[in-house]
């Protein structure tokens, strides 16, 4: 990757402009052709440091539950436990981390599930073989939104969280039929040509303008957090992730999570429950360019706020990582697969 490259990954993990020619805007920041712009684009996917380019929504808003889930599974059977639970479409996150509680995954259901979160978390504690399954939604947002710093990597600059809490308090959770169809196709890997809002109205049956308005429309409701792109973080050379998990008193939650979400380096921080063999009650999810450099901004972390007992927990593999795809039938038929597990 050049200079130009790197700069156009820090534009884009933030933005991707919601005009009819995205790709020439983008290219007029930075000093280049909209052919130019998709050219790089291109080769960074053929590399797999860019994932994926698209609307990013929030599930809760758009009526799913969710969870992050810690489970304790036999060295022995976790690759095999992982593959099960990698069965549900709405299993977006899978890792190995350092910690007895070795697996961790994030589920949504969607609002009409059968099951609904905790009987789906049943089912896979059941087909994983876990011995120990934890449920651990969020009960405070205080920020989301994974931006890599291309050229600095982690360090403990401060800046106000993009989308947090208030964000998703104010949203419009009225989501429409029309609103549906324009989701089914925001949410896919954006076409790299010039104007790629035209394909995707034809695929959603309205015009490239009223998909383009519906899609500033979401953005403005707080439906859709932004419309950016996802990298492959080790790719992209941030090789690791450390998730800080943090033992914080009841009364200093809010002030703790308010403190560590501005650090530019946190891309995820949540208050999450506690139990007797997990305390835990914040975390902070820090992307770096080496375990030194994740680990330097926790003390930093640590120091100014005053809270000493916590941990990092490190991914060593990674089972899956991909974006929930809304309003889609194959929750539905997972259900009804193993539906029959709960009896």
């Amino acid at each position: 990757m050049d200079t130009a490259d790197k700069e156009i990954l820090n534009l884009i993990q933030r933005e991707l402009p919601l005009v009819r020619e995205p790709f020439s805007a983008l290219g007029y920041e930075v000093g280049m052709t909209d052919h130019e712009v998709i050219r790089r684009i291109e080769a960074l996917k053929r590399a797999r440091v860019i994932r994926q380019i698209s609307a990013i929504f929030d599930t809760r808003v758009l009526g799913y539950e969710s969870s992050l889930v810690a489970a304790s599974i036999p060295p022995e059977h976790l690759t095999k436990g992982a593959k099960a639970i990698n069965s549900h479409p709405g299993v977006s996150h899978n890792y190995e981390r350092d910690n007895d509680f070795n697996l961790w995954y994030t589920v949504a259901v969607p609002p009409d599930s059968r099951l609904g979160l905790e009987g789906t978390v049943d089912v896979l504690h059941k087909i994983s073989g876990a011995e120990k399954t934890r449920i651990l939604p969020t009960l405070k947002l205080f920020k989301i939104g994974v931006t890599l710093d291309m050229k600095e990597g982690a360090t403990v600059r401060k800046e106000v969280p993009a989308y947090g809490e208030p964000n998703r308090e104010k949203a419009d959770r009225n989501i429409s039929e029309d609103d549906k169809a324009a989701i089914r196709v925001l949410q896919e890997d954006i076409p790299l040509t010039p104007r790629p809002f035209d394909l995707w109205g034809e695929q959603a049956g309205m015009s490239h303008e009223e998909l383009l308005e519906r899609a500033r429309d979401l953005k403005r409701r707080g439906i859709m957090r932004r419309f950016s792109a996802v990298l492959y973080h080790r790719k992209a050379g941030f090789r690791a992730n450390a998730m800080g998990v943090w033992k914080v008193p009841k009364e200093r939650v809010d002030e703790v999570g308010t403190m560590f979400a501005n650090y530019q380096a946190v891309s995820h921080c949540y208050e999450r429950p506690v139990y007797e063999d997990w305390p835990y009650s914040i975390f902070s999810m820090v992307h770096g360019r080496s375990k030194e450099e994740c680990e330097a901004v926790l003390r930093v972390m640590s120091e100014e706020s005053g809270i000493t007992e916590y941990d990092s927990l490190y991914s060593t593999r990674e089972y899956k990582k991909n974006r929930v795809r809304y309003f889609t039938p194959e929750m539905d038929a997972w259900e009804r697969l193993y539906a029959g597990a709960l009896r």
